[in-house]
């Protein structure tokens, strides 16, 4: 992908994360040292902090920003360009890498931590992006609940919390009081698979914000 264009969700070099030192509470879970209310979401669960610089640097593809993905997530807008995504009677769409060789009915309970797409933005996706050119599909889904993080969970340590492994943890999972969160997940429900074909009537434009 070209260094002039970049995703909404992608993280910049200008924007590292914050020297945020963890501590633990009295409750067993795991803190700030110095906490904002808007460090954690609005389950309670604790939020990797990362400078907001947008377009300053140069975009890291291989890193995602958490507080805009976050909010990708949770208004249900555009990966690529930071608008709303495409919807209609059949659902939000979505494009992902094609794996329906996974489970029978993929994506069908999928646990995703992309965002959805707008329709310009597809042809753009599809273009720039190295692994979506092995293969792709879009999805209209019906049904897209918010269902949990993925992040780091921490163990109790001598001195500070101490990282031990990343992963999906749900909100009502009890763990996830321990878990730094980098993404937010819906799950995908409802799920039905749009030939591109049908699509291409329509995606022109993108990455216009």
């Amino acid at each position: 992908m070209s260094s002039s264009i970049a995703p909404y969700i992608t993280a910049w070099s200008g924007e590292q994360d914050l020297p945020c030192a963890l501590v633990e509470r009295p409750d067993r879970s795991i803190g700030y040292a110095s906490e904002l209310l808007s460090d954690r979401d609005r389950h309670g669960v604790l939020w990797r902090q990362t400078a907001l610089r947008h377009r300053v640097g140069r975009p890291e593809f291989a890193r995602v920003h958490p507080q805009r993905q976050r909010r990708a997530m949770e208004l249900l807008l555009c990966q690529v360009c930071g608008g709303p995504a495409d919807q209609n009677e059949d659902g939000v769409l979505w494009l992902h890498r094609d794996y329906r060789d996974d489970w029978p009915h993929w994506p069908e309970g999928m646990a995703s931590v992309e965002p959805p797409v707008c329709l310009p933005c597809v042809s753009v996706a599809l273009q720039l992006c190295p692994a979506l050119r092995r293969g792709a599909v879009t999805v209209r889904v019906k049904e897209c609940p918010v269902a949990g993080v993925r992040g780091t969970i921490f163990r109790q340590s001598v001195l500070a919390p101490a990282a031990v492994t990343a992963g999906n943890f749900a909100y009502d999972d009890p763990a996830v009081r321990r878990v730094l969160a980098s993404a937010l997940i819906r799950e995908l429900r409802g799920c039905v698979i749009v030939p591109l074909e049908e699509l291409s009537g329509t995606m022109t434009g993108g990455l216009s914000r």
